[in-house]
């Protein structure tokens, strides 16, 4: 048992993920001072004044950036590939000032499922697509933002939606799928 305790501290050191699956990394989430000291170790970019909250799960750290004032609430979840030098995709961004409610759900990539006569787990995933929220946009609670998706500036996610392709700049989209409802720069459209 010793030897399986040491094996699985060793494991969570050099881990590419925060999550409360390892306490050695999610005690410091309640720690503003570790919290930040470890997010910035372990994220390709973490901003002035960014939290990432306990009870989120985060995997594939080295291959997300976060920007200025960005708050990653509790039960969310992102999911990414491990940087590496060699396949540069599939990343995650999120740049400065956004606005994220709790329990938002990002992924890089999903699994294959072409092979009927196969199970899924064993069919592997499809080729990771970056996933980019930009400057200022807000994503409600419970939102799921699909590979290959960037969210505009200034736009709104709507509570719940499941967002599967791009979402213009100053717009609101909702729903499941996400479709634009509104042009915010003009508040009479429909």
């Amino acid at each position: 048992m010793l030897y399986e305790f040491i094996k699985r501290i060793k494991f969570w050191r050099k881990e590419d993920r925060i999550s409360p699956e390892n306490p050695l990394n999610h005690l410091r989430l309640y720690f503003h001072g570790s919290m930040t000291k470890l997010c910035k170790r372990k994220f390709k970019h973490f901003g002035t004044d960014a939290e990432l909250r306990t009870h989120a799960f985060v995997s594939g750290c080295s291959n997300i950036s976060i920007g200025d004032r960005v708050i990653i609430r509790p039960n969310s979840i992102f999911f990414t590939k491990s940087f590496d030098h060699k396949n540069r995709q599939g990343s995650i961004t999120i740049e400065d000032d956004v606005l994220l409610g709790p329990a938002i759900h990002i992924f890089t990539n999903r699994h294959r499922f072409t092979g009927l006569d196969k199970p899924i787990i064993d069919q592997g995933s499809e080729k990771s697509k970056d996933v980019v929220i930009k400057k200022g946009a807000w994503v409600g609670a419970g939102s799921t933002i699909l590979p290959g998706v960037t969210i505009g500036k200034y736009a709104v996610v709507g509570a719940g939606s499941v967002v599967t392709k791009d979402i213009p700049d100053q717009t609101l989209a909702v729903g499941v799928p996400a479709r634009v409802i509104r042009d915010l720069k003009n508040p009479e459209s429909i």
